[in-house]
């Protein structure tokens, strides 16, 4: 069948948020710490397992969006020997965090064409585990309004990826059929895989090698590849 609709993926896909919040999180760290040094890969690696257990925990409603960032600031003032703080020391460190992060966001340098190519004869859109503002947000700072005004976030819709019910609702939102659409996104179980158990053309962005086996779903390096797989 045609595609006649591609849905995105936001962070890690259109939006380098690994990049972004490495820088607010080391600027954030070294503000605490001044004048000593920092396992810098030690500390990124880290707050990456972090921020994915405490955010897939709020995605399964066993907290708050304020209680995840909460847990985040706790667990990195343990991690970099900072003791115990009080909810307050901690919600105001993520408050500085969400600042410098948000002053780091950046599109990948081959999206703003890529979206253009694939937006020429087909509708678009965004699917997003997170808070419907913010998301939106991101894509008007980083040039791309367009995708904003069809955005599907998991904290509006009441479900969140993988289930294949989000993926229907934008569908539905599009007025377009899950088999004549396709979502791109960085994570495979999430996203491709995910997209594809409900129906759609799932392909998984694989921007760094992984190591991964052959798998069931097309895989691309770049955005760039999307529109020539599409044909």
């Amino acid at each position: 069948m045609r595609i006649e609709a591609v849905l995105f993926d936001l962070d890690g896909t259109l939006l380098d948020h690994d990049g972004a919040a490495e820088a607010a999180v080391l600027a954030g760290a070294a503000a605490e710490l001044p004048g000593q040094p920092l396992d810098r890969d030690g500390l990124l690696h880290f707050w990456r397992d972090l921020e994915r257990r405490e955010y897939d925990r709020y995605l399964a409603g066993e907290l708050t969006v304020q209680e995840q960032r909460r847990a985040r600031a706790l667990g990195l003032a343990r991690h970099l020997g900072l003791g115990e703080w009080s909810d307050e020391q901690a919600d105001a460190w993520f408050a500085g965090y969400l600042r410098r992060y948000r002053r780091s966001w950046r599109a990948f340098p081959e999206v703003p064409r890529a979206v253009r190519e694939l937006g020429a004869d087909r509708q678009l859109g965004v699917i997003t585990n997170g808070e419907g503002d913010i998301q939106r947000d991101k894509l008007r700072t980083v040039g791309l309004d367009a995708l904003a005004a069809h955005t599907t976030a998991s904290a509006e819709a009441g479900c969140a990826k993988p289930d294949p019910e989000i993926f229907h609702l934008a569908c539905r939102t599009l007025g377009v059929a899950p088999a004549n659409t396709a979502y791109i996104g960085d994570r495979l179980d999430v996203d491709a895989q995910a997209a594809t158990e409900a129906g759609l053309l799932g392909i998984w962005l694989e921007r760094e090698p992984t190591g991964a086996p052959a798998v069931t779903v097309p895989r691309v390096r770049t955005l760039a590849e999307v529109a020539p797989l599409l044909g």
